[in-house]
């Protein structure tokens, strides 16, 4: 009797943006929703530059050129917003 291993899989899939919000999807069929206003340089971005995005990182990571942001889908899923500039 064989047993189906199923693993997780954290790559970047597809990315999708509502006006409060920012979701990733997985390989694995998992999504990510988190806050926009955790991605300052997201949030105050325009419609056209968040839609320039490129996955990076071996799959596991977002990059937007035009707004120097970085987004890890481990960061995500740890909940964990973007540092606060220091003063």
């Amino acid at each position: 009797m064989g047993i189906l291993a199923i693993r997780a899989d954290e790559r970047v899939k597809e990315i999708h943006f509502t006006e409060e919000t920012i979701s990733v999807d997985l390989m694995d069929g998992r999504t990510i929703t988190v806050p926009l206003i955790w991605y300052p340089r997201l949030f105050n971005a325009t419609p056209e530059q968040r839609a320039k995005w490129e996955v990076c990182g071996g799959g596991y990571g977002i990059h937007w050129e035009e707004i120097d942001e970085d987004l890890s889908t481990e960061g995500m899923l740890r909940g964990a917003p973007a540092p606060k500039p220091s003063t």
